[in-house]
């Protein structure tokens, strides 16, 4: 499997095009859309569902050292809803997320993404501005195609992982998971 088949998937998906359309407009810099927005696309894929599960929400993540304010992520939240009010949006500016666990400034979202939690996750997409895909994935896409949660030893916090996929309850919906600490 590949990016090109990611690619695929998403432009199959008229409700991913449509978020990374809405995204777009907003202008952001180093922005992607990410997590469960290209991780959950590819395991019902793998898993061969008809219907997409469900998205709790729609990460936008983006890059702006000049301003870390959260209220400034409410303010594209709030632009978001109103292009599409019916997507569960959730913006989180990458350059203050270090604080969180008191690490050194990332340089970038994909530095940010780099010590997300599970490998798996921390990939991501956009639009350029020739409305061609982009792939964002700091770690790589290859374990998105071997049926794992796996632990990213950037994070070092396997823990963490282990409670998502309790909460996120990831193995009861794609039954062929497995964890790898």
């Amino acid at each position: 499997m590949s990016q090109q088949q990611i690619f695929e998937w998403i432009k199959q998906d008229a409700l991913r095009m449509r978020a990374l359309y809405e995204a777009q407009k907003l202008g952001l810099e180093d922005w992607c859309l990410a997590a469960g927005f290209v991780r959950n696309l590819v395991w019902d894929r793998l898993h061969q569902r008809s219907d997409n599960s469900p998205l709790n929400d729609i990460d936008v993540v983006y890059f702006n050292s000049q301003d870390l304010s959260p209220e400034t992520d409410r303010q594209y939240e709030k632009q978001l809803e109103t292009l599409a009010p019916d997507l569960p949006w959730s913006v989180k500016n990458q350059a203050r997320m270090h604080l969180k666990y008191s690490r050194e400034p990332y340089t970038s979202t994909c530095d940010a993404m780099s010590y997300w939690v599970e490998i798996e996750t921390a990939v991501g997409v956009r639009l350029n501005a020739d409305n061609q895909l982009e792939l964002v994935a700091p770690l790589g896409i290859d374990s998105l195609f071997t049926f794992t949660i796996s632990a990213n030893p950037k994070h070092g916090i396997p823990e963490v992982l282990q409670q998502r996929a309790r909460d996120k309850r990831w193995t009861e919906r794609w039954p062929q998971l497995a964890i790898k600490l």
